[in-house]
């Protein structure tokens, strides 16, 4: 029988950081990060994967329900996942992680390559460079920013301030490890929508390239938000490859 509970929080230097659980009876673990503003409700539909892994979905530091911190950085969400991942005890541990969640997954594998089983790379990059005019619009404007979302996606990025999704971006743009691409040697499927203009399906091509041990899952009549465009087809295509190949 599959058991759905939620444990709010875990401690991270004083400070609550919210995550949300689905357990599969499992001793391993499957784990989503979001990608800039977001928060963990983004993978709600992931939390109903037919895996043998415990789900976990994270509301990074400052973002929706998780306290506020006073500075952001790349190597603040590696250590708060470290964390994560040390506090419940996690092994066989699968990191799954979208734009600049993608980022953080990436730089923790660089970091604790052992601790880490399999890459799920879903619409993002070795570099994430950003537009100047999308930094300046979330910089100074978030309520244009935001203004042409479904009203859903909306209320979601309304958990989290503007100057949060600023310095998310802002890490993106910062974001280069192509050097290091080929390095990873752990298997990786790398998910991406063919309409997918923020990280291009290009992207994910160069992932498939570099990475040996890789499977690259195109998703028609899906963007940038493809956990959201086309859930159904995105678990299919994680649940074949865990359930596959892992």
């Amino acid at each position: 029988m599959i058991r759905c509970h939620f444990i709010p929080f875990f401690n991270y230097s004083g400070k609550k950081v919210f995550y949300q659980t689905k357990g599969n009876n499992s001793n391993k673990a499957l784990i989503f990060i979001h990608g800039s503003g977001g928060n963990s409700n983004i993978w709600k539909e992931q939390l109903n994967l037919n895996v043998s892994y415990n789900l976990y979905t994270l509301d990074l530091p400052s973002h929706s329900k998780s306290d506020e911190f006073s500075e952001h950085s790349l190597e603040l969400y590696v250590d708060v996942l470290r964390t994560f991942i040390e506090q419940l005890d996690l092994k066989g541990v699968i990191l799954g992680g979208h734009s600049l969640g993608g980022a953080v997954i990436q730089s923790y594998y660089f970091k604790y390559p052992n601790d880490v089983t399999a890459l799920l790379l879903i619409g993002t990059g070795g570099k994430l460079r950003v537009l100047p005019s999308i930094l300046e619009t979330v910089k100074n404007n978030f309520a244009k920013f935001i203004e042409d979302m479904n009203d859903d996606l909306k209320n979601e990025f309304l958990k989290t301030p503007g100057n949060v999704c600023y310095e998310d971006f802002r890490i993106c743009d910062e974001f280069d490890t192509i050097d290091k691409t080929a390095l990873i040697n752990i298997p990786c499927l790398i998910l991406v929508g063919k309409e997918d203009i923020m990280t291009p399906v290009k992207y994910s091509e160069f992932f498939n390239k570099k990475i040996k041990n890789s499977e690259l899952v195109i998703i028609d009549n899906a963007g940038h938000l493809v956990m959201m465009d086309q859930p159904k087809k995105l678990n299919e295509a994680i649940e074949n490859y865990i359930n596959n190949y892992l």
